[in-house]
């Protein structure tokens, strides 16, 4: 997936002689496509850009490699040069030129998801590389979050921020916020299942659905046990059987897969049960084949995860955001990508002395 990610990654010289930008999408040939799902929105976000920033800052943990530190700042810069002075965060930009996409409303400022995922792609490069441009922006965003409504999808992303927050960075004024906004996560439900907003009914949407794995979590670390059995029963009765039947589903997204594999994986270090262990190991099977399809979405040899399933047909595109949440579900994958093809990211990112 690096490979892939690597293909999609370009220069914003716009934001900064070294700011970098992931590419929305890419065809079977990996020619860059602009986002034009309403109206044409652009060629790069912020929303995939910070998901991607997050993902190095792992990367560089894990690794060390000075070439995942050069890309993670280059997206850093990106994501710092599209927050506006209010705090808020702008989503796509038109072009490689860098023009703003400030009005459509997939890109304009406000409680979404792109603002809350450019809080966690800065407070992880300020707990990584101790940047304190990125403190600074956090600290005018978060804001925002704390004193916002969000619908709980959303919310499950500042809940996010916030724990990372108070764990790794003792930001203790934070607890009153999270305890709020668990219980406003834990409220929204139908029968057992956590939903994504309030007005939502029948099976919630799977794409961006973290609430199991956020959830438990923070019930874990605010000493919580309801919070975590809440999560269980709601993983148990959205999650085992979509797992169970290989997300036999008309059309499924790596996304999709992802939240699952994210939720069961908490789940299972919270609760240390095997149950959770055992349906994460089977979702993860999904890329290699365990599908509908009974065919690979992740293409091992050419290092690209496909954009989805559709009507049991593997697509041909693979572009930001299946590649990102693909690198997250599969992160040992990523790490064994660093090693083996480390001569092309050094030549991507040379490395230098700082």
């Amino acid at each position: 997936m690096l490979r892939q990610l690597i293909r999609l990654t370009e220069h914003v010289p716009a934001a900064g002689s070294d700011a970098l930008a992931v590419a929305v999408y890419a065809d079977p040939e990996d020619h860059l496509i602009s986002a034009k799902e309403s109206g044409f929105e652009g060629v790069a976000c912020v929303d995939d850009t910070a998901r991607l920033l997050d993902v190095m800052c792992d990367v560089w943990s894990r690794t060390g490699e000075p070439w995942a530190k050069r890309w993670a700042i280059g997206l850093l810069e990106f994501v710092l040069w599209m927050q506006e002075p209010d705090g808020r965060w702008i989503n796509f930009i038109f072009d490689w030129d860098g023009r703003r996409n400030t009005a459509g409303i997939t890109s304009e400022t406000g409680e979404n998801f792109w603002h809350a995922r450019a809080l966690a792609g800065v407070s992880h490069a300020w707990l990584t590389f101790g940047d304190e441009r990125a403190h600074d922006a956090l600290m005018r965003g978060l804001d925002h979050a704390v004193t916002k409504p969000a619908p709980p999808d959303v919310r499950v992303l500042h809940m996010e921020v916030a724990r990372r927050l108070i764990a790794d960075a003792g930001k203790h004024t934070l607890l009153p916020a999270l305890r709020h906004w668990a219980q406003e996560v834990a409220g929204a439900h139908a029968g057992d299942v956590l939903m994504n907003s309030p007005d939502e009914r029948g099976i919630p949407h799977l794409w961006a659905h973290l609430q199991e794995g956020v959830l438990a979590e923070a019930g874990e670390l605010l000493g919580d046990p309801e919070l975590v059995a809440v999560a269980a029963k709601s993983a148990d009765a959205l999650w085992a059987p979509i797992v169970a039947n290989g997300f036999d589903r008309p059309t499924v997204t790596p996304y999709d897969v992802a939240c699952a594999i994210y939720s069961l994986d908490r789940l299972a270090r919270v609760t240390g049960d095997a149950h959770w262990e055992d349906l994460a190991a089977d979702a993860r099977a999904w890329f290699d084949g365990r599908n509908p399809a009974r065919l690979p979405v992740y293409d091992r040899e050419r290092g690209r995860v496909a954009d989805g399933l559709d009507e049991g047909r593997v697509s041909g595109n693979s572009g930001a955001e299946a590649n990102i949440v693909g690198a997250e579900a599969l992160f040992d994958d990523v790490v064994a990508t660093a090693a083996s093809h480390r001569a092309e990211l050094v030549a991507e990112f040379p490395e230098t002395s700082d």
